[in-house]
């Protein structure tokens, strides 16, 4: 059956964050088509390796290397320990330049002028901070923090690719949390940027369909009108190939 799995062709697609939803499945679903150790073994590959969810890995390392039998847990490696040190660190370092932009935003310090309030930001903090601080809240797999931030950010972006950048985090971000209301507005709107990048190559505009065809599977299987919307989607002329 392995051979026919789909898994590994469609995660070579997609942000590695939105694999492990695939490995979740597989793991737990009724006629396993992987061993446990095999899904286990993929899971701290790409933990390790793609991410900074340093707590999920260590778990993941203690299923996969203690003795069920004995119910003695092998302890995790000193270099793991050194990683979730350094991870907490550097969160705590990038979260000090973006906490007084979030104050500002949370708090409403803000004008009725939308244009003098985004020049006010500019100039009064390091707006770059709070991009760095929610993808790093990403990659540590704190998703709706993350989302939040990166709403925060794509409001007070003037650059078309770092919003684009962003765009795709609070997509992905939305799907992680199973908002799928909200991330099927989110994948709408990525669309539309994905189409109105007249400056991007061909190339390029190619590749990003296919990811937000990748992506749109999780949400379209979940949301309550899913089955219209991926007929729709799929079936549009710039994602027929």
């Amino acid at each position: 059956m392995a051979e026919h799995d789909l898994t590994a062709r469609m995660a070579a697609h997609m942000n590695c964050h939105l694999v492990f939803p695939l490995l979740e499945f597989l793991q737990w679903r009724p006629g396993r088509v992987y061993a446990v150790e095999e899904i286990l073994q993929a899971k701290l590959r790409l933990l390790i390796q793609g991410t900074n969810m340093v707590d999920y890995a260590m778990d993941t390392h203690k299923l996969l290397h203690g003795d069920t039998d004995d119910d003695v847990v092998v302890p995790v490696p000193d270099d793991m320990v050194e990683r979730r040190h350094e991870v907490v660190t550097r969160l705590g370092a990038l979260a000090a330049p973006a906490a007084p932009i979030v104050s500002a935003l949370k708090n409403h310090h803000l004008g009725p002028d939308k244009e003098h309030n985004i020049r006010m930001l500019h100039e009064r903090f390091q707006i770059e901070a709070l991009y760095q601080y929610a993808k790093f809240q990403f990659d540590c797999g704190n998703y709706p923090d993350a989302a939040e931030n990166l709403h925060r950010y794509r409001a007070l972006c003037t650059s078309s690719e770092r919003s684009l950048s962003a765009q795709w985090g609070k997509l992905s971000a939305e799907i992680l949390n199973n908002n799928w209301d909200v991330a099927l507005e989110e994948l709408n709107c990525l669309k539309e940027m994905i189409d109105s990048k007249n400056s991007s190559s061909p190339l390029n505009q190619l590749q990003n369909r296919i990811w937000l065809m990748h992506c749109s599977i999780f949400i379209f299987f979940n949301h309550g009108n899913g089955s219209y919307g991926i007929i729709d989607l799929f079936f549009q002329d710039k994602f027929v190939y």
